[in-house]
């Protein structure tokens, strides 16, 4: 039975609704919506201070040569001499690539420490650098060499599997090293102009295609890196020369006037681009170098 004891009434007094509060737990929370947050976010910028700015954020399309400015700083290369080359052969099939027979020569070894050691004068890797290799055996030895004689990490080589083939010379697989002459005639006419076909699988590139390989390189590397040193590593010097006349814009039919030896080392320096002057000749007509037919 309940007691009705003043003293029971007086023990525990009811509070009064001016004093009660409603725990935090029971309070009803906003619905969380897409409106809400977007008003949210307006009122947390409207109260932040006025002298604070944000930095502009550069977005990076497709990359397209000649490009207006680069990210990165470049390195060109040209592996050294193979035991191919020694004998005064033409190999481009990407099949034989990484055969032993595709590796450097002994003439190509010296060839390469010398670039390796033109890299460390010029100060290329000096705040570290990335090694892009073809994966070509005489690419890739090149890049080990320059990793060992400027202090790379061996992490720092990244090799390429595809866009930094030789160029497919087509039926011109297997004669002598003298017969490219005849390429580069081809060369001279169009951009568009193959070599002649052949059927052992060696493909037979245009200046055209080697152009489409090397800015897909680029693009891929001026994605993936920003304000960092990258030296390109080729087993051959089309896709150096192509690169080089595509950055600096110059009519791509003239390449081979860009041509590197074995061993040679140069920057791609873009605000070094020279200005471009067309020659009389109506042969080498062109209003928008590189795209040149």
């Amino acid at each position: 039975m309940l007691s009705s004891s003043p003293v029971a009434t007086t023990a525990h007094p009811l509070p009064s609704p001016e004093s009660y509060q409603t725990p935090l737990n029971l309070l009803p929370s906003p619905q969380i919506t897409r409106r809400y947050l977007f008003k949210t976010l307006s009122l947390c910028l409207g109260l932040a201070s006025p002298s604070l700015s944000l930095a502009p954020v550069h977005a990076r399309g497709l990359f397209q040569m000649p490009p207006l400015r680069l990210s990165n700083r470049y390195y060109l290369v040209r592996a050294g001499e193979s035991d191919y080359e020694s004998l005064g052969i033409i190999n481009t099939n990407p099949v034989a690539k990484t055969s032993v027979d595709n590796g450097l020569s002994e003439k190509g070894k010296k060839q390469t420490v010398r670039a390796a050691l033109q890299l460390k004068a010029m100060g290329a890797c000096d705040r570290n650098c990335w090694l892009w290799p073809s994966i070509t055996q005489r690419a890739y030895q090149a890049a080990e060499i320059i990793a060992s004689i400027n202090g790379i990490s061996r992490s720092y080589i990244v090799p390429e599997y595809s866009f930094l083939d030789a160029r497919g010379l087509g039926a011109y697989e297997g004669k002598k090293l003298d017969s490219i002459s005849e390429v580069y005639a081809l060369d001279s006419i169009s951009m568009k102009t193959k070599p002649p076909p052949i059927s052992d699988g060696t493909p037979n590139e245009s200046v055209s295609d080697v152009f489409v390989r090397v800015t897909q390189l680029m693009s891929i590397l001026e994605t993936q890196y920003s304000e960092d040193t990258v030296v390109i590593v080729s087993p051959d010097s089309d896709n150096l020369s192509v690169l080089q006349a595509g950055v600096q814009g110059l009519d791509l039919r003239r390449h081979s006037e860009l041509y590197f030896g074995p061993g040679e080392v140069r920057l791609l320096d873009a605000d070094s681009i020279p200005v471009y002057k067309q020659p009389a000749s109506a042969v080498y007509k062109c209003t928008n170098p590189p795209n040149c037919d």
